[in-house]
């Protein structure tokens, strides 16, 4: 099936952040493609993937970085898929603000849309709500899945006020 988004990092380190995302696709059974892509160290590839992505189907691009936190706002400088940004706390980063600040101070005219710092999940969730806007299928599949979370807090609630009455 051909991939409707398009998950990379800057490195393999940030794999297992950016697994949450991939894990989120699979649940709502989109498509998508995963790689690594360096703002730094693979820019001719950055470029060639950030071009190429609307012609070979994507139509969102979720980009995972840590440190300096180039790739997603370079992407996003190179395509007009949305993008969204998932700053990583890396073994480089000054507690993950530096990560968190380079992809979400983003200048008028090339935006990026930013999750908390490792939630990859979120940028899964935000992905399939894009796609979700022209895809009634995945909309109800959506609300299944939050009135399911609202579910499941009234119940957490609930057992927690049981046992403060005791």
């Amino acid at each position: 099936m051909q991939p409707l988004v398009g998950i990379i990092m800057g490195s393999d380190s940030d794999l297992k952040v950016m697994e949450a995302a991939a894990q989120v696709l699979l649940d709502f059974d989109i498509p998508y493609e995963l790689t690594i892509v360096s703002a730094h160290r693979t820019p001719i590839r950055m470029v060639e993937y950030s071009k190429s992505a609307r012609d070979r189907g994507l139509r969102v691009i979720i980009a995972g970085a840590g440190g300096a936190a180039h790739l997603p706002g370079m992407v996003a400088s190179l395509t007009t898929l949305p993008v969204i940004g998932v700053p990583i706390k890396s073994s480089n980063s000054i507690d993950g603000w530096d990560s968190v600040l380079s992809i979400l101070q983003m200048p008028n005219g090339v935006p990026v849309a930013t999750v908390a710092l490792n939630a990859a999940k979120n940028a899964g969730i935000l992905a399939a709500e894009i796609l979700s806007v022209t895809d009634e299928r995945l909309a109800e599949r959506l609300q299944e899945f939050k009135n399911e979370m609202s579910r499941m807090v009234e119940e957490k609630a609930s057992q927690l006020e049981k046992t403060q009455k005791k």
